[in-house]
């Protein structure tokens, strides 16, 4: 399958799910100091960028050098995603994704899973592989993927101050029971795509 700039663009901002992604910004928030937030975010977003460029331009050979199918790949993702929705339907004191060094989040679990998860890793390294003479083109979707994100993200203190702290915690706790459902079907459609390949 061919695809177009604006194309591919909508598929790995869909992927990226910055939206989806705000509660989960909420969470991780809680214990940083509001003067740092948009700093961190940043942060969190350069290395789900850096992430996302190093896979598409060696994901596949480095998953065809450790025998990694794209089943492995979905199926672990779920299983991350099932522990984040977990924690945050049924969350600890320490909070929903545990301690964190200064109360921060770092590389987990925003700029990865939640930006640079399986399926935006999958999908940049599947685009790539349509056409490899395009790199600039492809490169350039996951700079703004990744400034999408942060644009939205950086509003999620804004929008913690507007719902309050029990709607958060309500949206939190919704936002876990989908995360479950998602989790539930990648672990079905990696374990699809074992199969279809056993049966190959």
């Amino acid at each position: 399958m061919e695809y177009g700039f604006w194309g591919a663009l909508m598929l790995m901002v869909l992927m990226a799910d910055p939206l989806g992604n705000i509660p989960i910004t909420i969470a991780c928030m809680k214990n940083v100091p509001n003067h740092r937030r948009v700093r961190v975010i940043f942060r969190e977003c350069v290395i789900a960028m850096v992430t996302l460029l190093l896979a598409m331009f060696f994901g596949h050979a480095f998953m065809t050098a450790l025998g990694l199918s794209d089943a492995a790949l979905t199926i672990g993702g779920s299983v991350i995603v099932m522990l984040m929705a977990i924690r945050m339907v049924f969350p600890s004191k320490e909070g929903v994704f545990g301690e964190t060094p200064d109360g921060e989040p770092f590389i987990v679990p925003l700029a990865i899973p939640a930006i640079a998860g399986p399926s935006t890793i999958a999908t940049i390294m599947m685009i790539a592989a349509t056409d490899p003479s395009r790199t600039l083109e492809w490169g350039a979707i996951v700079v703004i993927t990744a400034f999408v994100s942060f644009v939205v993200l950086a509003s999620a203190d804004w929008l913690q101050q507007k719902l309050g702290e029990k709607v958060t915690m309500a949206v939190e706790r919704l936002t876990g029971l989908l995360l479950a459902m998602m989790a539930t079907q990648m672990f079905l459609s990696g374990t699809a795509k074992y199969v279809e390949g056993l049966i190959g």
